[in-house]
């Protein structure tokens, strides 16, 4: 039988060498319970040309920093922005970085009993033998304080209160009570290594408000959509055709498409043209670069299958739409007011394509 390829595979196995470079690099010191230092972490994420260590997420070198020693602390980060700022690339790789694993992972819109957060049981195994440790099934969380992991905790406001409450006495005792167990089991002390990196989504707010209590016990961080527009650019280039090449098909990029997809996703998200003119936002959707960096993958292997292997620029409204446009009558009229207003004053041939397209809204 055919063994498939994973889709997406962990960030620890698609930079395995990298995590080894910084390894062998590492001068240290390292917390206790850590892989490497938080200099390599550091390094592992902003990227080092002299290491041969890629530049993964765009962020300040305060930002970041702040976050790692925050880690160090018995202290939770919180990662808060708005939707496709790379809150959870960023989270998956400071786990792979600080654990060696990013696996560990909660789902807080899945949760709905507190067994699901600690842990659970084996039924046939409870029914035969009794609770026992070996019956006993560990969330992420039991697996995190028992090896000393980081846990990743996704869209924690998304989480009932009474959950929430639960988190907020993990990390300020760092166990788990198992009265069901005797003994040493029926207590999990956390071990060097533990803690919680959370993300929330800011359109969130007042899903799940979290208390203050939770709130005092992690460090609030605001990973905010990038500022830089050739930044920007750069992302989409570079994470695109890592998708594409994941897809399985071997399509390059078109520079020209991306230049162009990036700066209506920068204006129509900002509010603003790149020379300062207001233009409107779209109210039922985040042009973030994660959605750009989507359509560029689309685009990609809609070329392999229907285009030769060539990106067409004419082929662009019709992905943009499927990202931008979601069922609010009112931004189709505010992307038409954008075509009649920007794109059809904008200079280049390029620019002109694109506006030809407008029929599609």
């Amino acid at each position: 039988m055919t063994v498939k390829a994973i889709q997406r595979p962990a960030a620890e196995n698609i930079y395995h060498e990298e995590l080894e470079t910084l390894s062998r690099w590492d001068p240290g010191p390292v917390p206790p319970g850590w892989a490497l230092s938080p200099f390599a972490v550091e390094k592992f994420i902003l990227g080092d040309p002299e290491l041969a260590i890629e530049k993964k997420f765009v962020g300040s070198k305060d930002l970041i920093s702040r976050i790692i020693i925050n880690l160090a602390t018995n202290r939770g980060a919180m990662l808060i922005g708005e939707p496709g700022t790379a809150k959870s690339w960023l989270s998956e790789l400071l786990a792979c970085a600080i654990s060696g694993q990013s696996i560990l992972t909660i789902q807080g819109g899945a949760l709905t009993s507190i067994n699901q957060l600690l842990y659970s049981w084996n039924e046939a195994l409870l029914k035969n033998t009794g609770p026992t440790k070996e019956a006993l099934i560990a969330s992420p969380i039991y697996q995190g304080m028992e090896k000393g992991q980081l846990v990743r905790f996704e869209e924690i406001a998304r989480c009932p209160q009474f959950i929430q409450d639960a988190i907020l006495s993990i990390l300020s005792e760092r166990q788990i009570q198992v009265p069901e167990l005797e003994g040493e089991d029926s207590v999990l002390f956390a071990r060097d290594g533990f803690n919680i990196i959370a993300t929330s989504n800011s359109l969130d707010k007042g899903v799940h408000e979290m208390s203050a209590a939770l709130k005092r016990r992690m460090n609030f961080e605001t990973i905010a959509p990038i500022p830089n527009i050739k930044d920007e650019i750069d992302v989409v280039s570079r994470e695109s055709e890592k998708l594409i090449r994941l897809s399985g098909v071997d399509v390059k990029p078109s520079p020209a498409i991306i230049e162009i997809l990036v700066t209506i996703f920068h204006e129509l998200r900002n509010g603003q043209t790149l020379d300062g003119r207001s233009t409107d936002r779209l109210a039922a959707t985040v042009m973030s670069t994660a959605e750009a960096i989507s359509v560029v993958h689309a685009m990609g292997v809609h070329a392999f299958y229907y285009r030769n292997s060539a990106m067409q620029l004419t082929d662009l409204v019709h992905f943009l739409i499927g990202a931008a446009l979601k069922d609010n009558k009112e931004d189709n009229r505010r992307m038409k007011h954008y075509f009649e207003t920007e794109v059809a004053n904008k200079n280049g041939f390029h620019w002109a394509q694109v506006y030809e397209q407008r029929h599609q809204f």
